[in-house]
């Protein structure tokens, strides 16, 4: 029987890239209260994603499986942008990006859980983004759209917003939200 690979994460954005490749997979989403302690976007997408796969991974009660915890964020100049709080929010984020470049990180943890014992992989990884400059007129009708307003850094790269990105360096589904094809090498050089 194949090892069970669940996603702790709700995020229809993971989840389609993860179909996009073929992987079988079932969603558990995590439903704790995340918390933050670190201040640097790479500690906090790295601790965010442990905790959503440790929290399932123990709602499994040792089930063999292999649990995959994502986590991301977008930052400029130190300043972490999550999801907008409200479209007044949207705007300022969006204002902030365009024109400039910023950072997308995305943390992933992976437990696996075999034989009663658990080992776990983590990393982070890093997309710089450059934005177009945007007048108000256009961001405003952009967050009327609804796209923003669960995005982090207000604003999803696989949807309306790509006309505003000018370009990226690094791997694009990491702004999406999973690096997909570093986890799979992850996967293939601890566990395959």
């Amino acid at each position: 029987m194949a090892m069970r690979f669940i996603l702790a994460s709700a995020s229809p954005r993971r989840r389609e890239l993860l179909e996009q490749v073929g992987a079988e997979f079932e969603i558990i989403p995590a439903k704790g209260e995340e918390v933050i302690t670190g201040s640097e976007p790479t500690e906090v997408v790295l601790e965010l994603s442990a905790q959503k796969a440790a929290e399932v991974a123990d709602r499994l009660q040792g089930e063999e499986a292999v649990i995959l915890g994502a986590d991301t964020v977008v930052a400029y100049e130190g300043q972490i942008l999550g999801k907008p709080r409200d479209a007044a929010d949207a705007e300022q984020m969006l204002s902030m990006l365009c024109g400039n470049t910023h950072s997308v990180y995305t943390g992933v943890t992976i437990v696996r859980v075999q034989n009663g014992k658990s080992e776990r992989c983590s990393f982070y990884e890093e997309t710089e983004v450059t934005m177009y400059p945007m007048g108000r007129e256009q961001i405003l009708s952009y967050i009327h759209t609804g796209e923003p307003m669960d995005k982090a850094g207000a604003y999803g790269i696989q949807g309306k917003g790509a006309l505003f990105v000018e370009k990226i360096n690094g791997d694009y589904n990491n702004v999406v939200g999973l690096p997909i094809a570093k986890v799979f090498q992850m996967i293939k050089s601890n566990w395959m």
